[in-house]
């Protein structure tokens, strides 16, 4: 027992869970603080880990990322949060994630994958090449070393314009058609306005305004086309997205304008670039420059002088140096300022970008020809004269008008109006008609002068006239006034004495009836009385001859009176006293009769 208590209490004895608790504890420190200390690692937010292995085996030729157990850079990225790596096997590297913004998309051109076949250029998912699909705003987790992606803005399409698409891949479209599915060129259904993820690498977006614009010509000083001002955007992203969309197209614009201007091929002069800065120019800005643009021709102040747009409206689309100048049936120069409005409508924009182009294109090749084309046509059959006075300039307007719209018709343009502001003619035939017309205003003038002091004139006769009607009116109207007050004071008068005769008439009529109703009255309760009375009478003569006589009668009028329970003795008397009497009468159940009644013997 001693020894069993010293091994109790003395040398302990060995515990098999604790020697292995110990173990655990003596191994286990050691690589809890490798993998805690050493090995582990946090991925943020927003962040990706591209891992590369230092063993394994070697990638085959041509492949560039590793699958597991390969050496290299792997497939494979690691999202965030916690992660644990050997770091003698592994190296990490920490890099943001791919975001694309709203309003953006991003095209994915791949490093891996099969490759493309013959022909084609852009390639779908597992293909190596350009990917056709693009990637939407959000976030991607793409190894940077198989993957580049290239952020572009999207296509926004601002209301009142359309968007024209270009297929760049496929087959080549027959000429004078539409691009079908799977071929090249110009399709014909346009996107409206709105935002469109779209690759830049397989279609081509053109945007052209839809809708009235203007081209506006100042003679000899050249012109503007001006299109639709911009519509500010409450999103201030889309706002400026739409605004590198239709700077791209201004761009665009330029370099076409900038191409046929060095051709020299232009009718009437050539186009020209509006200036780049102009739609973001500000009103102190233009003040500043003024006197240095005042040499050019200012296609901006024509703007605001036409429409009345302030200097930071973005309307005029580009500048024409084109002119409108045709010589008169009479050999005189004529030049026109005039404003033609013009419409593309949605159905047709496809066909007329793929016809003849951008809008400047549209304007430079069919629009402007033909306005000079007709002008100079239908002006020329009318003498110089007839655009400064008469119905000449108002005829040939409408001429123009009729003339453009059915030409441009064919080319699916709808003219509205051709609206001349000013003609300007020579001097030697200008000078002389306006002397003559100003000789005959003022001859007009002087007329009118005379006109006018004899209608003062006659005005101040019939103002007098007036004057004197007046008083005269008001005068029979105070006659009329009077003679109106006394004949209702006659008629007060008839109609009070008409009144009281009424009234003693009425009394008088009352009397009688109260008299005749007293009399009729008084008759009647009289007769009354008498009916009663007489009544009476025949009732009393009834009993009367009921009892045979007055006597017999009162006696039963006495024998009523008695109380029944009175008693009397009467002596019977023999024949012809009150029993047999009573007998005679037939009244021997009454109860006096019954009193007077004597028992038989």
């Amino acid at each position: 027992m001693d020894g069993a208590r010293f091994g109790e209490r003395g040398c302990p004895m060995k515990n098999p869970l604790k020697i292995a608790m110990g173990a655990v504890l003596v191994l286990g420190l050691p690589w809890f603080v490798w993998q805690w200390g050493f090995c582990r690692f946090y991925v943020e937010p927003d962040q990706m880990a591209i891992i590369t292995a230092k063993t394994g085996a070697e990638l085959p030729p041509g492949q560039i990322l590793a699958k597991k157990g390969q050496r290299g850079i792997q497939e494979d990225v690691l999202g965030e949060g916690r992660h644990f790596l050997n770091p003698w096997l592994y190296e990490r590297d920490i890099r943001p994630v791919v975001v694309i913004p709203p309003g953006k998309v991003g095209i994915v051109t791949s490093k891996v994958g099969d490759d493309l076949p013959e022909g084609e250029f852009l390639a779908e998912a597992g293909q190596k090449g350009i990917w056709r699909n693009v990637l939407g705003p959000g976030k991607y987790r793409m190894n940077p070393a198989g993957y580049q992606i290239d952020v572009v803005d999207a296509i926004s399409i601002p209301i009142g314009y359309d968007g024209v698409v270009t297929s760049l891949s496929g087959r080549q479209t027959p000429p004078n058609e539409f691009a079908k599915a799977g071929e090249k060129g110009v399709r014909s259904d346009v996107l409206q306005p709105g935002l469109y993820f779209v690759n830049p690498r397989e279609y081509k977006v053109d945007v052209l305004e839809i809708g009235v614009n203007q081209v506006s010509l100042l003679g000899k000083g050249g012109g503007a086309v001006i299109t639709k001002a911009l519509m500010t955007s409450q999103n201030v992203a889309m706002d400026q997205l739409q605004q590198n969309v239709l700077q791209e197209q201004q761009a665009k614009r330029a370099e076409y304008m900038q191409s046929e201007s060095s051709s020299g091929m232009r009718l009437g002069g050539r186009l020209a670039p509006a200036p780049a800065a102009a739609p973001q120019k500000s009103s102190a800005g233009y003040s500043r420059d003024r006197k240095a643009r005042a040499e050019a021709w200012d296609g901006e102040e024509l703007a605001r002088n036409l429409v009345g747009a302030p200097p930071q409206t973005p309307s005029v689309s580009f500048v024409l140096e084109q002119f409108v100048e045709f010589p008169s049936r009479d050999g005189f120069e004529i030049s026109l300022d005039m404003t033609v409005e013009f419409e593309l409508r949605p159905k047709d924009v496809a066909w007329i970008f793929r016809t003849y182009g951008d809008l400047p294109a549209a304007v430079d090749k069919v629009i402007m020809p033909q306005i000079l084309s007709v002008s100079r046509l239908k002006g020329s059959a009318y003498g110089a004269k007839d655009f400064i006075v008469g119905e000449g300039r108002e005829k040939f307007q409408t001429e123009l008008t009729d003339a453009l719209a059915a030409t441009l018709a064919e080319k699916r343009i709808q003219i509205h109006n051709a609206l001349i502001r000013h003609v300007n003619v020579p001097g030697q035939i200008l000078d002389p008609i306006q002397q003559a017309s100003l000789a005959q205003e003022q001859d007009l003038t002087n007329q009118e002068k005379q006109n006018t002091a004899k209608k003062q004139a006659e005005l101040n006769t019939e103002l007098s006239l007036i004057g004197q009607r007046r008083e005269q009116v008001a005068q029979e109207t105070e006659k009329i006034k009077a003679l109106i007050k006394a004949d209702e004071e006659k008629q007060v008068a008839e109609i009070q004495g008409d009144t009281i005769r009424q009234a003693a008439e009425i009394e008088k009529q009352t009397a009688g009836v109260n008299a005749e109703r007293i009399t009729t009255l008084g008759s009647a309760d009289a007769e009354v009385v008498r009916l009663v009375e007489g009544e009476k009478a025949k009732g009393q003569q009834l009993k009367v001859k009921a009892f045979g006589d007055a006597e017999a009668y009162n006696l039963w009028i006495f024998a009523s009176g008695l109380a029944d329970d009175l008693k009397i003795n009467v002596i019977h008397a023999g024949p012809g006293t009150l029993w047999t009497d009573l007998e005679k009468a037939g009244l021997s159940d009454l109860g006096a009769g019954q009193i007077l009644q004597a028992p038989k013997k």
